[in-house]
């Protein structure tokens, strides 16, 4: 992770005031919808500015209602049945690959072309290193990078996940020159990163409300084809159920299957007593900044989500299942007798870091560097 600039850039970046209109470029990851939702946070909070986003896969549809977008494509992931499908995603990346010089000179030219006065990549592939080509800064934003950015004290046994993916995140997604890594977790940062590790950025729609206590658990899983072992972990729990992304709607007994609805679901949210679901760091952030324990089980493969889990569950928030088909029922009274437990220990701490967020990518853009 991070580095010095490559060769003198073509174009100066003069420092910015607060008010100066810029320019930015921003590379957004374009797997699932966590990505392009933080990007499109970030870019609301600077109407003065000027963005130009690149994203692929499902990243275009949700930024370019507001912004101009280049799709242009790159690396992603496949999941299949809770797990990372590794043949699935070798074979999906593998065009991407075979294409890279050829999709890299579309990113020089989009940078020769737009004349950013900043770059921000959001887990992008290519824009971090058609900068360092060019000589231009990279800020990084995304979460990812809590993996590299720090040590972790883990089980001996995940240690080879570990590994593994600390160097698949350091060969493929660790060429920007700053990374601000967003986190519900904020271990120390080794020494000599330019490196910021701060709380999570909420969206609007979560912070315009309140969290009440209510009675019913939130399930949300999108993830899950075989929905088998899951329902029955599910439908012991005797409080009232609402489930969210699986392809059901209607009410089976205690359990309500919901369709997709933002609104909906963040009321759901906000008013629930406890979350099921799965490892993703949006979602876990969401739970907790709304004092909600958590039970958290992570997509198989993907060492990130284990890595949520095992902070949930460390800094006793709640419980980090590692495997579906090991989720014991058994586990639900125990789990509900310490809500109250939980609930003390997310209270007492910040989940919230949207102004300092803003406050660092505004000193970026004016400084092209992070205010470490």
């Amino acid at each position: 992770m991070g580095g010095g600039a490559g060769s003198s850039r073509p174009w100066p970046l003069p420092p910015q005031t607060s008010h100066t209109m810029a320019k930015i470029l921003y590379g957004v990851h374009g797997t699932a919808h966590g990505h392009a939702i933080r990007a499109l946070s970030i870019a609301r909070r600077f109407p003065e500015h000027e963005f130009l986003f690149v994203s692929h896969e499902a990243g275009p549809a949700i930024l370019q209602g507001e912004y101009l977008v280049e799709d242009i494509p790159s690396l992603g992931t496949v999941f299949t049945k809770h797990r990372v499908d590794t043949f699935a995603t070798l074979k999906m990346n593998f065009p991407v690959l075979w294409e890279r010089k050829a999709i890299m000179r579309r990113v020089l030219d989009l940078l020769q072309d737009f004349q950013p006065d900043a770059v921000i990549s959001d887990y992008e592939f290519f824009l971090p290193r058609a900068c360092r080509k060019v000589g231009v800064p990279c800020l990084s934003i995304d979460h990812q990078h809590v993996i590299t950015a720090s040590d972790h004290p883990l089980p001996w046994g995940e240690y080879p996940s570990y590994l593994a993916t600390s160097l698949a995140v350091r060969l493929l997604f660790s060429r920007a020159t700053d990374y601000l890594v967003i986190s519900f977790y904020q271990p120390p940062v080794k020494e000599g990163l330019r490196a910021k590790i701060l709380p999570p950025l909420l969206r609007d729609t979560v912070l315009a409300r309140e969290p009440q206590e209510g009675d019913h658990v939130l399930v949300y899983q999108s993830y899950i084809t075989d929905f088998r072992k899951f329902q029955a972990f599910v439908e012991a729990v005797k409080r009232p159920v609402i489930v969210y992304g699986v392809p059901k709607e209607g009410r089976e007994g205690n359990i309500l299957y919901k369709p997709k609805s933002e609104e909906g679901f963040l009321d759901d949210l906000a008013s629930c007593a406890y979350v099921v679901c799965g490892g993703g760091h949006s979602m876990i952030s969401e739970a907790l900044y709304y004092d909600k324990p958590v039970i958290s089980f992570p997509i198989k493969g993907a060492f990130e989500q284990f890595l949520n889990a095992f902070y949930i569950e460390r800094l006793g928030y709640g419980r980090g299942i590692t495997d579906v088909p090991y989720l014991d029922p058994e586990m639900i009274p125990e789990f509900e007798s310490r809500l109250e437990e939980y609930r003390q220990r997310i209270r007492s701490t910040n989940f919230c870091g949207n102004e300092e967020i803003f406050r660092q990518v505004e000193f970026f853009v004016r400084h092209q560097r992070l205010d470490c």
